[in-house]
């Protein structure tokens, strides 16, 4: 151990880890007035195609924070998708009289940039070429050694956080369990291509491959008894083409895939033989092989004042894209609990509710990731499942379940308030404030706790809210129709506490703002 008056400086939080889920968490540390520091151990931004998209609800949260339209690259709030897949099934959601389903197509890619550019403006320091080698932990902090251009050295922090992925070195010199199933099957292949002009589109946009009577659904799964294909017309000039098979033959998984290797896959699994060439689009043909699929969840989130974000704490099947929505989400509830922690306002408990609330949603995602599996794999006995489970999902109410569980909006933590929307993500509202018509995702630009009175200012807040003033904001809005008479609402976008129109409920509110933002203060 160094002592800790010999480091220049005493960080407040060192991120491992420079992918969306490290920068995302590092802005919203910024926002509440922490500074952190972010390492990532490649020497820059390398642009290999990951994830495909946004799902879920983290579109409605990135929306908060304005980032949502920097990524969409047009102005405009977050839309239902109106077709959507579960497990190979096509989900009709446009059916639906309330679609809580978002998506929206980006490339990994450029998620990172953006998020980094934000970050950088915000203040944080990204440190490129620099990998964690060891740390130790004591009651006041962090002691990380690190390998850098120039070579090795230590950094000293109040807290340090693994967004360093699936085989996280931080998660793994914590000690931190990560138990699940690794599977063989299935083997997936995927690549951005160009398909040949015997391939051709119906007026619905479906794909129609030679030799093949039934069409094939862009930007889904679609499962035939020798496995599942994707397509994905993601530009005109590279398509992205995936497939899954199961009891395959061995392969050399040292050998890079090639264009005859997914070609012969896709003819395995659908019967057409396309004739694939190299995508047009300088650097999208990024070939990628994978030998079965991890599904393993860290037994904590957290080790003393060492914290786990996004693939670090969980991994599973990317089937339905749900690993950005998770990861991102840890991120957004971990930020504002560790910086109230570092600012000494954080009530008991607080950051070991990072654990408590998030744990639990990422064993859904894992429990869902591998029922789509399961759904996808061939067999008769799988076939017969399906049929059964098509027949629940023509029903409106099963569809728009499996919609939220998807979207994550099914999630609802134990807030101690008994509001329907207490404990769930606050509803997209707009209201007229004193500065004229807003919706409530541009309140929470600045990522601070809000206190929302929905009554226009009638309600008696200010003086129940006094003793938080200089950590909760009070807002005085006017709803046609709210669904609540005052809302207080926690960074995250998670609604704290809410009231029914025409109450107060002083205690409640108390209650709650003690709860999630600490003691009062003269």
């Amino acid at each position: 151990m160094v002592p800790e008056g010999e480091f220049e400086m005493i960080h407040d939080v060192v991120i491992a880890g420079a992918g969306p889920n490290g920068l995302l968490l590092a802005c919203e540390l910024a926002l509440a007035g922490i500074r952190p520091v972010v390492l990532e151990r490649l020497p820059g931004r390398v642009p290999v195609q990951k994830a495909n998209g946004l799902v879920g609800q983290v579109n409605r949260l990135l929306d908060h924070r304005g980032l949502y339209e920097p990524l969409r690259g047009a102005p405009g709030a977050p839309r239902p998708t109106p077709r959507f897949v579960f497990g190979a099934f096509p989900l009709d959601l446009h059916l639906l009289d309330e679609n809580p389903l978002h998506t929206l197509p980006v490339r990994q890619h450029r998620i990172e940039e953006v998020l980094e550019e934000r970050a950088r403006d915000l203040g944080v320091t990204v440190r490129h070429g620099h990998e964690v080698t060891g740390f130790t932990q004591d009651e006041a902090g962090v002691t990380i050694g690190l390998r850098g251009p120039t070579g090795d050295e230590q950094l000293r922090t109040r807290y340090l956080v693994g967004a360093d992925g699936g085989r996280s070195t931080v998660r793994k010199l914590a000690g931190i369990g990560f138990p699940g199933v690794t599977s063989t099957d299935p083997v997936s292949r995927i690549a951005h291509v160009l398909l040949p002009e015997d391939v051709r589109r119906t007026a619905d946009g479906d794909f129609l491959l030679p030799g093949c009577p039934v069409p094939f659904r862009p930007f889904t799964h679609t499962r035939t008894e020798h496995g599942v294909i994707a397509l994905a017309p993601f530009t005109p000039d590279a398509t992205m083409v995936a497939t899954l098979e199961w009891g395959a033959a061995p392969v050399d998984e040292t050998v890079p895939l090639t264009l005859a290797e997914l070609r012969a896959s896709i003819h395995r699994v659908t019967g057409a033989d396309l004739a694939l060439t190299q995508a047009r689009t300088p650097g999208t043909f990024t070939p990628r092989r994978q030998v079965g699929h991890n599904t393993r969840l860290a037994d904590s989130y957290r080790r003393g004042r060492v914290l786990l974000v996004g693939d670090a704490a969980h991994v599973h099947a990317a089937t339905g894209g749900p690993g950005l929505n998770l990861g991102l989400q840890d991120a957004a509830n971990l930020g504002w609990k560790l910086a109230a922690e570092l600012h000494g306002w954080a009530p008991p408990g607080l950051l070991d509710s990072y654990h408590r609330e998030r744990h639990p949603v990422g064993e859904r995602v894992f429990m869902h990731s591998q029922a789509q599996m399961a759904l996808m794999a061939p067999g008769p006995d799988t076939t017969a499942v399906r049929a059964l489970f098509g027949e629940l999902l023509a029903h409106p109410d099963n569809l728009a379940r499996i919609a939220a569980l998807m979207a994550g909006s099914d999630v609802r933590y134990d807030v101690g308030c008994p509001h329907p929307l207490a404990g769930r993500f606050v509803p997209e509202l707009t209201a007229t404030t004193p500065d004229g018509p807003v919706r409530i995702a541009e309140l929470a630009r600045t990522a601070r706790p809000l206190l929302i009175d929905l009554s226009g200012g009638r309600l008696p807040l200010a003086d129940l809210a006094a003793g938080w003033k200089d950590r909760v904001d009070l807002v005085p809005a006017d709803c046609p129709q709210p669904p609540a008479g005052a809302l207080l609402l926690r960074p995250d976008g998670y609604v704290a506490w809410a009231v029914e129109p025409g109450r107060t409920d002083p205690d409640g509110l108390r209650r709650a703002l003690h709860t999630w933002f600490g003691d009062a203060r003269p």
